[in-house]
């Protein structure tokens, strides 16, 4: 600020002495200052406000566009030293003065000196070593949020959404998608403790168990010797099915404490019967006291084993507190959450209250205040007269009918017994404005009495490190250009947070964020993506928060050159891994730490038999080209044994290998996962095996589906958008942002309202479900109708094939998943596409592997489609279908019914007659087959042996070539909805293959 008076005063003295540059020489100033904004930076053009020489300093004021460009010291001392040789300038000129809209361009600038470092204590911790990170963000503590949600609207007397409905999508769900399955988790694995003011679980389903029972299941129970427990004070109660504005679950019923001990001797659990299996958030609560320890142990017994943690009970005390994502098992999972009395803390007690399980439905019934004079008169103080009760109408709390994730802020947080204060700031008056407030005064209650906001001593004392609002922008354009990305901060007149730390420091949160997204994405998608710079906007979600905060607005969802990329969940991992790089390199530059990128997910993993029953694992790390830091150092083997639905970590090993023993007949799955100094990756595509008791042989089984995908879309002349009833695209395991197709294709369409959007208008038909996509784990499901068929298996990564990994020639029997495998263009086509099925090297291996005598039963949606229908079809690919694999397209689209027959044929182990279902819808447990393929007989030695039976198109054929067999199908074997149908067909097929 200082600097800036000193900018302003100096501008005055020199108004009267200052010497006017000519135009010849402004000019070469707008060029030199133009020339250090980047390509595709949209930010306008640069302007010179004036400029002037006065006495042995030139002084240049630039237009306030300048602040969005991304300017460094260095590159701000070389533009000063440039302007001083314009032609024009004076000799003898030897300073510049140079501001932007008056303030110094130093005032942009933040040094990341040492006293603006941060040390704070740990709030929730694991209290496994490999879950520490030395060179990650281990101990940080971040808010973070997903734009809009659903909301009430007082003044229509209903519940909506905050944004249109455009290309599959609205702002409401659209950034979820990225924040909740993405960039929390690669937070969170890098060591970070992650807030949100939202629900981040997806199910419908939600468990609550506590001490005052009432809806509540009754699974808590206390053990104690000498420290028994005993109450303390107000606490959580279910006691109803919704709630009224103000009303306060964590107000209505009772805490329990006992006394701390260095050995523990006193326990509380919480079992809870869950109705369906599957992985669950689990929240937990206390109530913070005087003397409350800083150590609380929790163990969650889940099914993948215990896992233990440290709380910091003296932090976050009456409302739910995120624990982790568990898989938990369907009906009683006894013990679920364990916490003991152990505490290292003299004196201290250990608190406990109610344990949440899962996202669960709305409850918090809203309606619109009575139009009573206090009320007109709060009001007409804001505008908001037209949200009081109208006569006429019949008025009463309405809850939304959605799961909770969709809701907006402002609900989750009554839910979660934050005060009234903080999620209705308008006092019931207007939930839309409500729900951007609430997250705000939530980071400053959150962090309210800790050493990040110290000025506000009513709070919950958690000292957040930062805040981060994700959002998507409007605004469309012409054409095929991108409307990008743009970060947005707020200085307040470059003033400080609560904790003395300078504002602009936001300012470098939002420059490293914004280039490492800008620079990813144009390493890996669209070289020309647009950069929209950098904006001070006063908006109440980065003014009123008092630790550093920005706002992204990442990309257009209204302007469908962003959406082509923007539904496409590798371009969704990219970003989430480009914002979750950002904030790490600005806490490792604010603490003065080094910077290891956590791993990406390993590759060719395979599983081959050694003998004696033991199996050798192995895979290769995955080098990342923009990241040399995130080479792993070790890796986790994880297993899943029988119909358990959690994956137990086995080992820790340092070289990419394991060998494993499996003596039963159970179905064996694993997964590695990846560590470094900087983190954990993603786990890696799920492998199995399995021995059948007196097995007729071994079966390879080749995992080649690994597509992830936008939808299907079309882009001709002013016809264009997403075609989703030919394909839905592929989401990573499951998809958050659907809401229905796209029936406005027409770019000359325009925008009326909110409900009539023009191009982009979507059906609102799946708003609030979830969409199963790939789950990278069918192998499992192919093996368990394979050792139910009397076979053995063993399972592999098709890369690992196509690397030459795995010797095919051991294996008699092949067993190919290509489910909705097909080659998918990148965007607009810039960089390769990806996921073509039959690559040089796989038609390589699969030809040498059928002339060695192996048999090929090959299933999937785009089998034929993708070799042949095509504008130039390559002819090697379809030799290979007709010649080696025997078959040829029929068409795509071949039905719609989702029904196919077995017809009789010459190989009597194939039964006709049969009839199966397999999907082709939406659904939230299998993936939509839109497009089937019709696949016929190529040659005398193929038949057909099923058909769709709404047409009777050919869906399956055989072929015997003498010395090995094939079997083809149009549709991916693990949609077969029905497991039986699945077993038998699976047997039939076998025994087909194997009879040669």
């Amino acid at each position: 600020m200082k600097s800036t008076l000193f900018a302003l005063s100096l501008l005055a003295a020199f108004t009267m002495s200052a010497r006017a540059l000519d135009d010849t020489c402004l000019n070469q100033l707008r060029s030199m200052v133009q020339s250090t904004i980047g390509p595709d930076v949209s930010i306008g053009q640069a302007r010179v406000n004036r400029a002037s020489v006065s006495g042995d300093t030139l002084v240049v004021d630039l237009a306030a566009n300048y602040a969005h460009n991304t300017f460094t010291p260095e590159l701000i001392t070389q533009l000063k030293s440039r302007m001083l040789q314009a032609s024009g300038v004076p000799a003898g000129t030897r300073h510049v003065q140079l501001t932007i809209a008056g303030d110094d361009v130093d005032n942009y600038f933040f040094n990341f000196d040492k006293r603006w470092s941060r040390r704070h204590a740990p709030f929730v911790s694991e209290n496994d070593p490999a879950r520490h990170y030395s060179k990650g963000l281990d101990g940080n503590i971040i808010a973070m949020w997903q734009s809009h949600g659903y909301y009430y609207e007082a003044g229509i007397n209903h519940w909506e959404w905050q944004r249109p409905r455009l290309f599959e999508t609205h702002e409401d769900l659209y950034p979820m998608s990225y924040v909740i399955p993405f960039v929390m988790p690669m937070l969170e694995n890098a060591g970070a403790y992650v807030w949100n003011p939202r629900e981040r679980d997806t199910h419908a389903t939600e468990v609550i168990v506590d001490n005052d029972g009432g809806l509540a299941q009754c699974g808590y129970v206390e053990t104690g010797g000498k420290c028994g427990w005993q109450d303390a004070g107000a606490g959580f109660a279910y006691k109803q099915r919704t709630y009224l504005d103000c009303q306060n679950p964590f107000a209505s019923g009772t805490a329990r404490q006992v006394e701390a001990r260095r050995k523990p001797s006193s326990t509380a659990t919480w079992s809870a019967r869950v109705p369906e299996a599957g992985d669950y958030a689990v929240y937990i609560s206390y109530k913070t006291l005087d003397n409350s320890v800083d150590d609380a142990q929790y163990t969650v017994n889940c099914a993948a084993g215990r896992r233990t943690f440290t709380v910091n009970q003296r932090m976050a005390g009456g409302v739910w507190v995120y624990l982790g994502t568990f898989p938990l098992k369907q009906g009683l999972n006894k013990d679920v959450v364990t916490l003991t009395n152990q505490s290292r803390c003299k004196h201290g007690v250990v608190t406990a209250d109610a344990v949440k399980i899962g996202g669960g439905m709305g409850n918090i019934a809203r309606t619109a205040l009575p139009n009573t004079p206090e009320n007109r008169k709060w009001a007409a103080a804001y505008d908001w007269h037209y949200t009081l009760q109208r006569d006429g109408v019949d008025y009463a709390p309405v809850v939304s009918g959605m799961p909770r994730y969709v809701e907006g802020a402002r609900y989750f947080l009554q839910w979660s017994g934050f005060p009234d204060s903080v999620y209705t700031v308008s006092r019931g008056l207007t939930d839309y404005a409500d729900d951007f407030r609430s997250r705000s005064e939530w980071v400053n209650y959150l962090s309210g009495g800790s050493q990040a906001n110290p000025a506000q001593q009513h709070g919950l004392h958690v000292p957040l490190d930062l805040s981060m609002a994700f959002h998507t922008d409007a605004g469309v354009t012409a054409g095929d250009r991108i409307v990008g990305t743009q970060s947005i901060y707020r200085s307040n007149h470059f003033g400080n947070y609560a904790d003395g730390t300078p504002r602009i420091i936001s300012r470098r949160l939002a420059e490293m964020v914004n280039a490492q997204l800008v620079a990813d994405m144009r390493a890996q998608f669209e070289p020309h993506w647009t950069d929209r710079g950098l904006t001070q906007e006063n908006l109440y979600e980065i003014r009123v928060p008092q630790v550093p905060g920005m706002l992204l607005e990442y990309l257009s969802h209204q302007n469908f050159a962003d959406m082509r990329y923007g539904l496409d969940p590798n371009f969704i991992f990219a970003s989430s891994r480009a914002i979750y790089k950002g904030i790490l390199r600005w806490i490792a530059a604010r603490d003065h730490r080094q910077v290891v990128v956590q791993p990406l997910p390993v590759q060719s993993f395979a599983i081959v038999p050694l003998g004696n029953a033991r199996f050798k694992l192995t895979w290769t790390a995955t080098p990342d080209s923009l990241e040399p830091t995130a080479m792993p150092k070790r890796y986790i083997v994880a297993e899943r044994v029988g119909d358990n639905n959690g994956f137990a970590e086995i080992a820790i090993v340092d070289k990419p290998e394991y060998i494993v023993t499996v003596t039963d007949s159970l179905l064996h799955s694993y997964r590695v996962t990846a560590l470094n100094d900087g983190g954990r990756s993603f786990p890696s595509e799920t492998l199995s095996l399995g021995i059948a008791p007196r097995s007729k042989g071994m079966v390879m089984v080749v995992n080649g589906f690994t597509r992830l995908s936008a939808p299907d879309w079309v882009d001709d002349g002013d016809y264009c958008g997403f075609t989703d009833e030919t394909d839905h695209g592929v989401p990573y395991v499951q998809g958050i942002n659907y809401i229905g197709s796209q029936y406005e294709r027409r770019r000359s369409a325009k925008w009326r309202d909110d409900d009539s959007g023009g191009w982009g208008n979507s059906h609102s038909d799946y708003e609030g479900k979830v969409v199963a996509g790939n789950t990278f784990d069918f192998p499992a499901l192919h093996g368990a109708s394979i050792m139910r068929a009397g076979y053995s298996f063993v399972s592999t990564s098709v890369k690992a094939v196509e690397q030459g990994v795995v010797d095919l020639k051991g294996f008699k029997l092949l067993d190919y998943i290509a489910g909705k495998q097909k080659e998918t263009k990148n965007g607009r086509g810039y960089y390769p596409s990806r996921y073509k099925i039959f690559t040089p090297a796989l038609r390589h291996a699969l030809t040498a592997y059928c002339n060695g005598g192996g048999s090929v039963l090959l299933t999937g949606s785009y089998v034929a489609s993708d070799v042949y229908d095509k504008a130039q079809p390559d002819t090697a690919e379809m030799a290979f279908t007709k010649q080696v694999l025997g078959y040829r397209w029929g068409c795509s689209q071949a039905t719609v019914t989702g029904q196919a027959y077995v017809l009789s044929t010459p190989f009597k182990m194939i039964a006709g007659g049969a009839r199966l279902a397999f999907n082709q819808q939406l659904s939230d447990k299998w993936y939509c087959v839109e497009s089937p393929d019709a696949v016929y007989s190529a040659g005398d030695r193929s038949v057909a042996f099923m058909r769709y039976a709404e047409n009777n198109k050919q869906a399956g054929i055989l072929c015997n070539r003498g010395s090995y067999r094939t079997a083809v199908v149009g549709f991916p074997f693990e949609s077969i909805v029905d497991e039986n149908v699945r077993d038998t067909l699976m047997s039939q097929l076998l025994q087909y293959l194997d009879s040669k």
